[in-house]
């Protein structure tokens, strides 16, 4: 069982952390790949797919995100862990619901890249850069804004797309949305 929390808008200490912008990571250690796993046990345990530093108040540049197995593709599980990651290209646009662990029972509509490339550093040190289109540059774009203390919420294509949902069933309703 994870011990970290997942801070949320609500508690005004949490959302200081929140909007802060997090501090490059000097180096990657074993105490940091550590973070990022446990993590990685966080997010699935909120039926997640994306957390960053800043939401389990570390104020460091890097996030954790996972893509399910596709029982219908019979594609596997995509875990990334990335460390200081950056947007060096991106192009298109798609329009879609989202919602956040740090903002839990609600979703609202976010208009994103549809391919970006991004460029950091995976949890061995070693340099990578995933080229992602669709929903995995969606969760890239939405926790590259958790660090620069940026919230979902501020980049609404319009307030009326705010709506609630019942906490942990985010995702749920993202698809949903998605399919009406």
């Amino acid at each position: 069982m994870p011990e970290l929390r997942i801070l949320t808008i609500h508690d005004p200490e949490d959302l200081k952390v929140l909007r802060t912008r997090g501090r490059k990571v000097q180096a990657v250690t074993p105490r940091l790949v550590a973070l990022a796993e446990e993590m990685l046990e966080t997010m699935r345990e909120a039926n997640g797919v994306g957390l960053a530093a800043p939401q389990v108040g570390v104020s460091l540049r890097f996030f954790v995100a996972e893509l399910p197995e596709d029982e219908e593709t019979g594609e596997p599980r995509e875990t990334f862990i990335l460390f200081n990651p950056e947007i060096v290209k991106g192009r298109g646009e798609q329009v879609g619901y989202e919602g956040c662990l740090s903002i839990p029972g609600t979703i609202g509509e976010v208009a994103r890249k549809d391919e970006v490339t991004v460029q950091g550093v995976d949890e061995r040190g070693r340099t990578v850069r995933y080229k992602v289109q669709g929903y995995l540059a969606r969760v890239f774009q939405h926790e590259i804004d958790h660090l620069d203390g940026v919230l979902y919420t501020d980049k609404l294509t319009d307030p009326a797309t705010f709506r609630p949902v019942d906490a942990g069933q985010e995702e749920l309703a993202e698809r949903e949305m998605a399919r009406a």
